[in-house]
């Protein structure tokens, strides 16, 4: 795989310029929500006007990323006059990131597109590393393709408009890389918890360095192994139970950033580690008590829910052999990959997770 190109720019509009001059094109396409048409499109104003993309509008949010969405991209693209040689512009946080990134991969065989994320979530996660797709049967992901964008602009000028909920949500995904690639950026934030309770809004909080860190990061990963073979896999901490808890409280009508699903499955993650690896309990509490109660809330979730979430964790694409597998942490920036974990561990962790957090 190729290097992914990331251009770097405080100013959003500058970036999408650069990349879509860089990049020979017959149409010229732009997908977004009605929140980023909202919220954004003021900051990019003069190349909306001087470039006049075709602009194709979804309603936010993760309902929306389905089959009948992916649909409305596709037709919107041909009679928009889309050919192989039409490039698409993902403008938005992760739902447009992933599925538009999938309509770009099979539209005429596969198009060149280009992600702008208008979320910290995802420009650390979903906007880098070729992971497309969307939801099916209720299950997040599960139809998609390995298509990585050309280009991803990384630019934080959108993330004032973000709440702080959504803020935190992409900040676990930056957590989540400091634990499994950097103890050294990992204690940093836990200095930062020491001196502020990570307030993520702070002028002088180091956003942008561990942004960079953790995108050029995954970039890296992703490039070792760009078909989640071996080293890839490592990217999945915290998403096995993290993904059970975003689909079941989807189902309920109730749903939670995919960032504070992710958050609340790494300190799972962590207690099946101390169990199946005797990694030093340390490492739960300080997260709990230095991270995750600072930025998260307690999710609805109960002692009833543990058969429902196993369940689930079953149907994790990770699995192999019917048994369900986890990465898990020996030591901070130590994962270890496929780990098989019987179900009574899992039920074991739940109850401890329930009274932990």
């Amino acid at each position: 795989m190729q290097d992914q190109v990331i251009i770097e720019s405080r100013d959003l509009e500058a970036g999408i310029i650069k990349a879509v001059e860089s990049v020979p094109y017959d149409r010229l396409f732009l997908l977004s929500d009605s929140n980023v048409e909202r919220d954004v499109f003021p900051l990019v104003a003069g190349f909306l006007e001087k470039y006049n993309p075709e602009r194709i509008i979804l309603p936010p949010g993760e309902e929306y990323k389905n089959l009948d969405s992916l649909s409305l991209v596709w037709e919107a693209m041909g009679a928009g006059g889309g050919s192989r040689r039409s490039l698409l512009i993902n403008l938005g946080g992760g739902v447009v990131t992933d599925l538009g990134g999938f309509a770009a991969a099979c539209f005429k065989r596969g198009i060149n597109f280009i992600n702008a994320p208008t979320t910290l979530l995802a420009a650390v996660d979903a906007a880098v590393g070729g992971k497309t797709g969307v939801d099916f049967n209720g299950l997040k992901n599960e139809i998609g393709a390995f298509a990585p964008a050309l280009q991803v602009i990384l630019s934080t000028a959108p993330f004032a408009s973000l709440p702080d909920s959504q803020l935190a949500s992409g900040f676990a995904e930056i957590v989540k890389m400091t634990m499994i690639s950097s103890p050294k950026d990992y204690t940093a934030i836990l200095l930062e918890s020491q001196k502020n309770g990570l307030n993520l809004r702070l002028a002088d909080f180091p956003m942008e360095k561990l942004l960079s860190f953790a995108v050029k990061e995954k970039a890296r990963i992703v490039k070792e192994d760009p078909l989640e073979s071996g080293l890839r896999k490592i990217l999945n901490f915290g998403h096995t139970c993290g993904h059970a808890f975003e689909t079941l409280l989807l189902r309920r009508g109730t749903p939670v950033p995919h960032g504070m699903a992710v958050a609340h499955g790494i300190l799972v993650s962590l207690i099946l580690s101390h169990i199946r690896l005797r990694t030093d309990s340390m490492l739960i509490h300080q997260y709990r008590n230095k991270i995750l109660s600072h930025l998260f809330p307690s999710l609805p979730i109960g002692c009833d829910d543990t058969d429902e979430l196993i369940s689930l964790m079953a149907h994790d694409k990770k699995n192999s052999g019917g048994k369900i597998t986890f990465i898990l942490l020996s030591a901070i920036g130590s994962p270890v990959i496929d780990t098989d974990v019987p179900t009574d561990d899992i039920r074991a962790a739940l109850d401890i997770y329930l009274d932990l957090r």
